[in-house]
């Protein structure tokens, strides 16, 4: 079941890429980016209190909400790059070099969470390495 998530997420993330790049046009980038998340966060919590978990909150530990505070701000981070980016490059070429955080988060989950780093999953880097690498140049 999860790959079906994952593969959904891939394709929502490329339909957001294109749909970005479209409605950037003459937009701030910061001031597009905020717009995407004031979306998000309506559906976020929309999903939350349509599936009745709101009731959750209250069992949060201080080291998850530690560490979910860090995750948002490092994914406001990447969402504002992410728009300045399109906004000024070729949504072709953006995408491929984002990418690459599949192979910087294979490399930290090897060094943080002590995930295995296979022959296979150094494979898989190189092989996306050289892919953005041919893309962008």
């Amino acid at each position: 079941m999860w790959f079906l998530f994952a593969l959904l997420s891939s394709v929502f993330a490329a339909l957001t890429s294109i749909l970005a790049k479209i409605g950037i046009d003459g937009v701030n980038s910061n001031l597009a980016t905020a717009i995407r998340t004031g979306v998000v966060l309506v559906m976020a919590w929309g999903m939350v209190f349509l599936t009745n978990t709101q009731s959750g909150i209250s069992g949060i530990s201080k080291k998850s909400w530690l560490f979910l505070i860090l995750s948002g701000l490092a994914t406001g981070a990447s969402w504002l790059c992410y728009y300045r980016a399109l906004q000024i490059g070729e949504a072709s070429k953006v995408v491929p070099v984002d990418k690459l955080s599949v192979v910087i988060t294979l490399i930290l989950a090897f060094l943080f969470l002590h995930e295995p780093f296979t022959t296979k999953s150094l494979i898989g880097c190189v092989l996306i390495g050289i892919g953005t690498l041919v893309m962008v140049l």
